[in-house]
């Protein structure tokens, strides 16, 4: 039997079909197009979903659970959705839609969570026992696995990492918030920190990199410079690792899990990101001393690893 995993994204709705060994076989994808009623968006979701089947070559019999990734906060007993700014989901019966359009019971949960029990379950974090996926994408996501079981709070908006305050009176946040972990530490921030660095040394190879466009500038364009022997990509790239290095020392003193896993674009930077990241939390962690140590590694399946943990939240709920 397979399973089948929507990714319900602020930009695209992705959703696959998985078999027993966490091997996605099909997928289909369409855009989000937000803003727009919230009976648009779980009718695209049904059509993503048999479109990934039809790509698969079977039938929805065919499929023995069903889940959906979404941001926001969950009620994952109900499937309901209370809140989702990005969305604009209020108190939304995704599970009852999604069941009264194909037949078929859905488990709800929010996509960072789903996407770190798909690590949890096939990628980085196998044979772990507690584990904690952290997302450095537009914002930053936080996913917490304790004892095989996902930890989401008494009301389903827990685990918001991201928004975990490490500068007070610092940036605002979309939360409302100032100084939040994701202002300083996400890919959107590292944009910003990265034009900054550019209109204030405008001999940078980061120029060059963007074709002299600083619209040009993205995630990875500071990496490059100082792979180049840039000083200042350089002096971006270690500002960006230490917000990032003080949030994950937050998380590692309040958890202490066997390891915490890093997602998003920027993870592709592989050691670059990694080296520096654990020389700096290993300075900052209350528990240095202690012989276990806490492993910081990269995410192992990128994308899918929210089709694959929403595919198996049933392994989850039908416990």
């Amino acid at each position: 039997m397979y399973k089948l995993g929507i990714d319900l994204g602020g930009t695209n709705i992705v959703a696959g079909i998985v078999d027993e060994k966490y091997r996605i076989v099909a997928t289909a994808k369409r855009k989000t197009n937000l803003p727009r009623p919230a009976e648009e968006i779980v009718n695209d979701l049904v059509a993503t979903a048999y479109e990934a089947i039809e790509a698969a070559g079977i039938t929805i019999d065919d499929i023995d659970g069903f889940g959906v990734g979404c941001p926001g906060s969950i009620d994952h007993e109900t499937g309901n959705v209370p809140y989702s700014n990005n969305l604009e989901f209020y108190d939304l019966p995704l599970g009852q839609m999604l069941f009264e359009k194909t037949g078929k019971r859905f488990y709800v949960e929010n996509d960072a969570n789903a996407a770190a029990y798909g690590e949890y379950i096939a990628g980085a974090g196998k044979g772990t026992k507690n584990f904690i996926a952290i997302t450095l994408g537009t914002g930053v996501g936080g996913g917490i696995i304790i004892d095989g079981k996902i930890y989401s709070g008494s009301n389903g908006a827990g685990g918001e990492l991201g928004h975990t305050v490490i500068q007070m009176g610092g940036q605002a946040c979309t939360c409302g918030r100032f100084g939040c972990w994701e202002t300083y530490a996400s890919a959107t921030a590292l944009v910003r920190q990265t034009k900054q660095a550019m209109m204030r040394y405008k001999n940078s190879r980061m120029w060059d990199i963007c074709n002299g466009d600083i619209e040009n500038a993205n995630g990875v364009t500071a990496f490059k410079a100082k792979r180049l022997g840039d000083r200042v990509g350089s002096m971006v790239v270690d500002e960006y690792i230490r917000y990032v290095a003080v949030g994950i020392a937050n998380v590692l003193d309040i958890f202490q899990p066997d390891m915490i896993c890093i997602g998003g674009g920027i993870s592709k930077e592989g050691e670059y990101l990694t080296d520096p990241l654990n020389e700096y939390v290993e300075g900052e962690n209350y528990a240095r001393h202690s012989k276990i140590k806490t492993v910081i590694k990269t995410a192992d399946l990128g994308n899918d690893a929210g089709i694959i943990g929403a595919a198996y939240l049933c392994n989850l709920h039908e416990k």
